[in-house]
């Protein structure tokens, strides 16, 4: 089967998509997302996607280790990531942090 490359990408993970899929899995009581895509023009891996850095705060972090709580927001974005997240800076904290 012949495929067609239309020039066209898939559209990128952008921070509203970032915020309301965190929103949805992981239900925090702090939530910001920031696009630092700007900061990294002319990077390589910037054509693949941007870069963005996660402050949350999520009762479902409570009891567990930097990695784990970094794995939670990895797995929730695992869609997001594949159409256009290139780098993720997380600051994941629970309540009593």
């Amino acid at each position: 089967m012949n495929t067609v490359d239309t020039g066209m990408q898939a559209p990128r993970a952008g921070r509203a998509a970032i915020e309301a899929t965190l929103r949805e899995a992981l239900q925090p009581l702090e939530l910001d997302v920031q696009d630092d895509s700007h900061l990294h023009a002319g990077h390589a891996g910037a054509r693949e996607g941007g870069h963005y850095t996660v402050r949350i705060v999520s009762i479902r972090f409570e009891g567990l280790s930097r990695v784990a709580r970094h794995r939670l927001v990895y797995d929730a974005l695992q869609g997001l990531i594949q159409s256009g997240i290139h780098a993720l800076a997380i600051q994941a904290r629970s309540p009593h942090d």
